[in-house]
């Protein structure tokens, strides 16, 4: 999928919902909508995103990928290698340029959710990330870290950074709080 626009508007149609109504649920105006579907505006926060996500009565995994990439499901993030990623089911998502402009990402990219029971710094149970497969630290950044027969999330200024023994696998391209506030 190009961008998010044609996105929205499959869901819209899908859940029967007309631009006002939608716009009366996210709390932006009807033309504010069509200017999304259309792509005249290419950025959207990521609170209008995930109230987007709950007016359209969907996860936001869903509103965030691309239907020709396989499943929207999110893949586990444990504690212990390999990066989610590297499994053999692990499929790709597109994400919207303008959700990561801050980034000059142009390879593979995969939606994560740590699993039941894990916890990482910087992200939660219950969030989204979109990760970005990569073997070094070129700018900074949060980055899925390997080391010690472990993954951890850590903030890096470059590769000295690591830890003897560490290696990066994977690049916080974005992030996604389930709740509000924090």
């Amino acid at each position: 999928m190009d961008s998010l626009g044609p996105k929205i508007k499959q869901l819209r149609l899908k859940a029967d919902l007309n631009k006002a109504a939608l716009a009366r649920k996210v709390g932006v105006s009807d033309v504010t909508i069509s200017y999304w579907e259309s792509g005249a505006i290419k950025q959207i926060g990521h609170a209008r995103l995930v109230a987007l996500a709950e007016a359209l009565d969907c996860p936001l995994s869903q509103l965030l990928t691309s239907d020709d990439v396989g499943s929207s499901s999110a893949l586990y993030l444990y504690g212990k290698p390999p990066a989610p990623w590297l499994a053999p089911n692990a499929n790709r998502i597109v994400l919207p340029v303008d959700l990561i402009s801050r980034y000059d990402w142009h390879g593979d990219c995969y939606l994560v959710t740590p699993a039941p029971g894990e916890h990482f710094d910087f992200l939660d149970t219950g969030d989204l990330a979109a990760f970005g497969p990569t073997d070094a630290c070129d700018e900074p950044g949060h980055y899925l870290i390997e080391g010690e027969n472990r993954l951890y999330i850590d903030q890096l200024e470059m590769d000295a950074g690591l830890k003897e023994g560490d290696r990066v696998v994977g690049r916080l391209l974005a992030r996604w709080r389930q709740h509000e506030g924090r």
